[in-house]
């Protein structure tokens, strides 16, 4: 609150100092307007007397018309053309009513007075308000001089503009100064944004980099799409300069000296997928979750910490995380309720396993909806103990499936994973089981909609290859990569979730959800850009070993299966995977599978690949049939070709 008193009373001063300017111009400009009538020389008393006879009226009329035009609010330091033309305006409509005021009261003054006033004002008027960005340049100029890093803009819009006023005076960059910009718009080259040349094009920035001996390179495209910030990228990594971003958001400035420096941010690796932001109904995902109560098994993993984050930001009467790991239960809980103190928060430890400890929680809270995160996902190490996929994916889906028709859930949505999809590995097989327990749910329950979510890997999730090629990196290498040919679909997890969320309410039931992750990216050329991102070169300060592909891992990734065809949502981004026939004996094979495992027993891929006919064991070979290949391509650009044609 005196943070705030101290802003106002900053405010107030500021405007009162203002005002003062402007009483003080509009007595020099009448005093002077009728001197010059005269040229200085027998200035006749009477006009001098009625001019300041009704110089009150002239004065709160000026100050109302000069708040109208925002004259007193604008940040003067970044005047421009449209700060001069509301000045003009609101000093023309200032003479023109004291002008027929006076008429009205057949007061009798030489009409060149008028005019004469009119240009005193507005020249004083600019002067004042122009003189603080005159100032500014002045110092800016100054100041530069003192400065010994050198920072490139790429982009010549207003963010520049912006950017060069603030760094000038920021103290995150007080060794710095800008002192060239890049665009691509021919026009500009050789131009002048606040006295800092337009160079050159994006394909001049090494060149432009090195003479002009940059240590830091800003992008300041807002606006730009994000494929074509990931082609700057690609340009920005050929030099060794420091990478920022002013990211894609709209942007305001306000009395906040360093508005638009705090919204710079160093480069991330979500940057270089060339991802444009994904957009959803928000408006209807809140709606749905609004008022209801909505359960998230495996909370406080990557995945379902995100859906809590976003489900709270939807007012739900309750939210219920469930997780059998005590810490991450713990950091998601007291960030929710930081951020928001009002929420109906219970935060639950216990094993989707236990049966009877999941029902506690069913019969307690009675959830709307329920959003399933809970798996264990690690392919190398579920392919060393496959059992355990089964206990924690198969029984835990089981368990909560079955909860979920005994309590009359309304929605239940499954996060499952394109490793789903003709399945090479045992992870990847026990979640293709999980969506079939969901549709043989949703064809026997009255009352709740089952339905899956299948998505391709997430950046920055516990146990994704990023994080990975992070760390290994600043071990000093080598980062490894299992094939350099091996292609994954990635998408950032808040987009992920966003996905989900919008999926569910599209949910009538039995449906698998396919979310369209773009094209796939190559492994090996993420690796390389990832070492650039840290700022160094590919195999030769970072070495890129390749190791050969492990236990039940694809060369490609699939995100549909052929049986399962494709129908459009109203999101262009989301798919439906049409459900495939199941057999009627499913649930009781399910039922003899989750008891092997419990007995440990060494078979249990066999047992799966019976239930699961598209597993195939051995499709983990390097040499896998190049006909399977094609079809998995031809399958993942399906989506894609969809996509593009929506576009």
């Amino acid at each position: 609150m005196k943070q705030i008193n101290n802003i106002l009373r900053k405010k107030l001063s500021k405007i009162m100092i203002f005002i003062v300017l402007d009483v003080a111009i509009m007595l020099v400009a009448t005093f002077f307007s009728i001197a010059l009538r005269f040229d200085f020389m027998n200035i006749p008393t009477q006009y001098l007397s009625l001019a300041f006879k009704y110089i009150t009226f002239d004065i709160i009329i000026m100050i109302i018309l000069f708040f109208s035009y925002n004259l007193y609010t604008s940040v003067w330091k970044y005047a421009s053309i449209t700060e001069l033309i509301n000045i003009v305006i609101a000093c023309c409509t200032t003479e023109c009513i004291c002008f027929m005021y006076k008429r009205l009261l057949n007061i009798s003054m030489p009409r060149s007075y008028y005019l004469i006033r009119l240009l005193l004002l507005i020249f004083l008027v600019t002067t004042v308000r122009f003189s603080f960005r005159i100032l500014r340049t002045v110092i800016i100029r100054f100041e530069n001089k003192k400065r010994n890093k050198n920072i490139m803009i790429i982009g010549g819009g207003d963010a520049a503009r912006l950017l060069i006023d603030e760094i000038a005076i920021n103290k995150r960059y007080n060794d710095s100064k800008i002192v060239c910009i890049i665009d691509d718009n021919k026009e500009k080259i050789g131009t002048y944004i606040g006295g800092i040349q337009i160079v050159g094009t994006r394909k001049k920035i090494k060149q432009f980099a090195e003479s002009y001996n940059i240590n830091e390179i800003i992008i300041a495209i807002p606006s730009a799409p994000k494929n074509e910030i990931s082609k700057i990228l690609e340009e920005c990594q050929k030099t060794s300069c420091k990478l920022e971003i002013l990211p894609s958001m709209y942007l305001t400035m306000n009395e906040k000296e360093n508005n638009i420096v705090n919204n710079i941010r160093p480069i991330s690796y979500e940057d270089f997928l060339g991802r444009d932001q994904i957009v959803v109904d928000v408006n209807e995902i809140s709606d749905n979750i609004t008022n209801k109560v909505i359960m998230v098994t495996g909370g406080g993993g990557s995945i379902g910490s995100e859906l809590c984050r976003q489900i709270a930001k939807c007012k739900p009467k309750k939210l219920i995380i469930f997780d059998i790991y005590e810490n991450n239960a713990y950091d998601i809980q007291m960030e929710l309720l930081r951020d928001y103190p009002e929420l109906d928060l219970h935060a639950i430890i216990g094993s989707v396993r236990d049966y009877d400890r999941l029902e506690r929680v069913f019969r307690e809270f009675r959830p709307n909806e329920v959003f399933h995160a809970t798996a264990h996902k690690h392919v190398p190490l579920m392919e060393e103990s496959p059992n355990e996929a089964i206990k924690n994916n198969c029984l835990g889906t089981l368990n909560c499936a079955k909860l979920a028709d005994k309590y009359r859930v309304d929605k239940f949505v499954l996060i499952s994973t394109d490793k789903a999809v003709r399945p090479t590995n045992i992870m990847g097989a026990s979640k293709r089981i999980c969506e079939m327990i969901i549709q043989s749910y949703d064809k026997k329950s009255k009352d709740t909609s089952y339905v899956a979510v299948r998505f391709g890997n997430v950046l920055g999730s516990n146990g994704s290859v990023i994080p990975l090629f992070l760390k290994q990196i600043d071990n000093g290498g080598p980062v490894t990569v299992t094939h350099k040919d091996i292609t994954r679909f990635f998408m950032t997890i808040p987009e992920a979730v966003s996905l989900v969320l919008q999926a569910s309410v599209y949910a009538e039931g039995g449906e698998i959800f396919v979310l369209d992750m773009g094209k796939p990216v190559k492994i090996y050329d993420l690796a390389k850009q990832i070492i650039r991102y840290k700022g160094l070169e590919p195999n030769v300060d970072i070495k890129i070993e390749i190791t050969g592909l492990r236990p039940g891992e694809k060369l490609y990734e699939e995100i549909l299966m052929d049986e399962e065809g494709l129908k459009e949502t109203p999101n262009k981004l989301i798919h439906i995977g049409q459900p495939i026939e199941i057999d009627k004996n499913f649930l009781r094979d399910l039922d003899l599978l989750i008891k092997a495992s419990y007995n440990n027993r060494t078979d249990i891929k066999e047992k799966v690949a019976k239930i699961v006919k598209t597993y195939k064991l051995n499709e983990n070979k390097e040499n896998e049939n190049k006909n399977y290949e094609q079809k998995v391509l031809k399958n993942n650009f399906k989506v894609i070709e969809l996509r593009e044609a929506n576009a």
